[in-house]
């Protein structure tokens, strides 16, 4: 069966995956975060499934961390699948060093072995925990937790209950028992348990806060009113900006240069000098339209006057009547 990428797909079986993990049982060995042993644990599934050419290094580890992961075997197939990979040191040895050969491989592979596989919950990859490398975080974190004082440690932060972060406390619980045994007093038993919860922290990759601000007060803004805030200023920001190229519209005058805020300043006093110039010639112009529109006014109740009270005058003063009001309506509007 080839997939649409040109990539053959092969249908795994039963007795397959069975010497996929007995080649990972026997090859792992003592390295630990690793990639070497993936060509011996390729060569020897080879040898254990000839049919099986087509099968590369990245498929049969793929494979064999599907297979950890989904449980397809129980805990008691995987631990005889590892002991039919790695007899025990009481077997048949040919050769005189084969014995403590065989000892050590076991040790080595019961240690590599020992991994705690959990689902992260939060993305769909599966992460494996090692316990040799928890068990050395741990260590690390109540070695520099024993001497720290107690204003100087970390703020944890809250850890989110997921099936990964309960199989990270599972792990961690036996490894305190012979720290708290030794334990002499409170101080130090408080030391022990920051360190194992710093330990789960570092493991599970949660945000710590960065050394030297440990002491600071949380502030009691909340978080949605800083973002608000923060948006508001750069939208203010922005808008002088904006307004600062606007002023320098029409000229060759950079915002990047060395004596902008001279520029700047100078650009704003011009402005402002126009702007009083045009607002004055306005109310210039404001107060003559409205003398204007007076006189018009005057004029047309001065004729309706004289047609109401003296109609018989009307053809004989007509003259005399326009004369004075053009004299009026001129010497009004010669006022100052």
């Amino acid at each position: 069966m080839v997939a649409s990428g040109g990539t053959r797909c092969m249908r795994w079986s039963q007795t397959m995956n069975a010497n996929a993990l007995r080649a990972y049982f026997r090859e792992k060995g003592e390295e630990t975060g690793c990639l070497a042993y993936r060509a011996r644990m390729h060569r020897f599934f080879a040898e254990l499934e000839p049919s099986s050419s087509h099968v590369t290094e990245q498929n049969l580890a793929d494979r064999v961390r599907y297979i950890l992961h989904s449980n397809t075997f129980g805990d008691a197939e995987l631990e005889r699948l590892r002991r039919e990979a790695v007899p025990s040191s009481d077997g048949n040895a040919t050769a005189g060093n084969a014995a403590p050969l065989i000892a050590q491989q076991t040790a080595n592979v019961d240690a590599a072995v020992n991994i705690q596989f959990v689902v992260d919950s939060d993305d769909d990859g599966i992460v494996p925990h090692e316990l040799e490398k928890m068990r050395s975080i741990l260590e690390e974190s109540m070695l520099e937790t024993r001497s720290m004082p107690l204003e100087n440690r970390p703020r944890l932060p809250r850890i989110p209950v997921s099936k990964r972060n309960r199989a990270v406390v599972r792990a961690l619980n036996p490894m305190l028992v012979t720290y708290l045994e030794a334990s002499r007093d409170l101080c130090e038993t408080d030391s022990i348990l920051f360190g194992a919860a710093l330990a789960v922290c570092r493991i599970i990759g949660a945000k710590l806060p960065m050394a030297g601000r440990a002491t600071q007060q949380g502030s009691a803004i909340p978080a949605w009113r800083k973002r608000i805030e923060d948006r508001i200023a750069k939208a203010r920001a922005l808008r002088v900006v904006r307004t600062v190229r606007m002023a320098f519209a029409g000229t060759n005058i950079s915002l990047s240069l060395p004596d902008i805020t001279q520029k700047l300043t100078e650009r704003i006093d011009d402005l402002k000098q126009k702007i009083a110039a045009w607002g004055k010639r306005i109310r210039r112009f404001s107060e003559r339209s409205r003398r204007f529109n007076q006189n018009r006014l005057f004029q047309s109740d001065q004729k309706r006057l004289y047609k109401l009270e003296r109609p018989e005058l009307c053809g004989a003063v007509q003259d005399r009547i326009r004369l004075t009001l053009s004299h009026f309506g001129v010497d009004c509007g010669q006022r100052p």
